[in-house]
């Protein structure tokens, strides 16, 4: 795909734009989306289920972040991976890792805590990766690296082949949609947005049960 002058110029000005709303309104980051009511538990522990699929997130998820770089409420990404689980006939589990935002340790936390050793992990934005727990943490099942690209069915299919991992299976790739500009257009709300998730983290503090 040739890009010409006036689409870099487009998009340099989208970028801006988006730039200014999230430093001045928070709107990607919360905004009209309210904090998701999450009661935290004790200490996260290995489980020992075999039909269970952990979910691992960050510190900012549902809480100073509630909403996808696209806007999807985090509530409704949480609810679309749990169903996908679910209809596979395993169970979702929910864990908050504190002591990093970067994407591949809390999937590969949450998989280590997994009865089945496949978790899921997912940042603010909606970069999300499924993980197996005898990978290494850079390694994985399925990556979603275009968070602009994640849309909320994709998320439910995700649960359905987490959980086919988890049962043994070997399903196809969840598909995504391809947009060669999502990038360039989304790439300094990114970095914006990851900035802000990284002011959570607290590398002293343990990986905790949530409930929703």
């Amino acid at each position: 795909m040739k890009i010409s002058e006036e689409m870099v110029k487009q998009i340099i000005l989208e970028v801006l734009g988006q730039m200014q709303g999230a430093e001045g309104s928070e709107s990607h980051a919360g905004g009209d989306v309210p904090p998701m009511d999450m009661t935290e538990g004790g200490e996260a522990k290995p489980g020992t289920d075999r039909n269970e699929v952990v979910i691992g997130i960050p510190p900012a998820f549902g809480t100073i972040m509630t909403k996808t770089i696209i806007g999807i409420p985090h509530r409704e990404v949480l609810r679309e991976l749990k169903a996908g689980i679910e209809e596979e006939g395993l169970h979702p589990r929910l864990v908050r890792v504190y002591r990093t935002a970067d994407l591949a340790f809390i999937a590969h936390d949450a998989a280590k805590l997994s009865g089945s050793g496949i978790g899921i992990g997912i940042l603010s934005r909606g970069t999300t990766v499924i993980h197996q727990k005898n990978l290494a943490p850079l390694q994985n099942l399925e990556l979603f690296s275009q968070s602009p690209l994640v849309e909320l069915e994709t998320f439910r299919s995700i649960g359905h082949n987490a959980a086919k991992y988890a049962k043994g299976e070997s399903p196809s790739p969840v598909p995504v949609r391809n947009d060669p500009m999502a990038r360039p257009r989304y790439q300094g709300l990114a970095a914006l947005l990851h900035n802000k998730e990284i002011q959570s983290v607290d590398q002293n503090k343990k990986t905790y049960e949530l409930s929703i």
